[in-house]
């Protein structure tokens, strides 16, 4: 008997053909709107011009707002009140995007709090994976094993922006300057 050694063969490209099983209802509602300790986490996917990109998907996953990561089942069938910390959301024609969340806390005491994400868009052959962090506690930030190990211009990638209603901005480079930190999992 002769054994064979199988190569791994690369995805498939991920788009533009979102329309079809991939959205549902509230999918970017990871809580119901207007909801004590809701806020909005905003941004626009641009791609290496510069141009916004009107078919992307992101999908976020985050602790809730004391830091405990939730094994709650509901996710696909949302009932605008259990918190499930993950969501998928599909930009509008201009390449924004918007999720209704909460501030994520730190998983553990002092660490930096972030929400993971995933972005789907068209041309890349398989998702890209980066992270979104609070601009809050500085000193928390400072000593993240991720973001310390990023030059300071890579680093302003991850961090969101405060929006003067509480919520968070956050914008996707898929490359050129400005190119958004991606992680690589092996």
């Amino acid at each position: 008997m002769t054994t064979t050694k199988l190569v791994a063969t690369p995805g498939q490209t991920v788009g533009p053909f979102y329309g079809y099983a991939l959205p549902y209802e509230k999918d970017n509602e990871l809580l119901a709107p207007g909801s004590a300790g809701s806020i909005r986490l905003q941004g626009t996917v641009y791609d290496g011009s510069g141009e916004a990109i009107p078919d992307a998907i992101l999908e976020i996953w985050q602790p809730d707002a004391d830091g405990k990561i939730v094994q709650r089942t509901g996710s696909l069938v949302r009932d605008g009140y259990t918190f499930t910390g993950w969501g998928r959301g599909a930009v509008g024609n201009s390449g924004v995007f918007t999720f209704t969340t909460v501030n994520p806390g730190p998983t553990e005491p002092g660490a930096a709090p972030f929400i993971s994400v995933a972005v789907f868009a068209r041309g890349l052959m398989n998702r890209l994976f980066t992270r979104i962090y609070l601009p809050e506690n500085e000193e928390a930030l400072a000593k993240d094993p991720l973001l310390s190990s990023l030059d300071p211009e890579s680093r302003k990638t991850l961090i969101a922006r405060r929006d003067a209603d509480g919520g968070l901005t956050w914008d996707v480079r898929l490359q050129g300057e400005g190119e958004t930190v991606f992680l690589d999992f092996q």
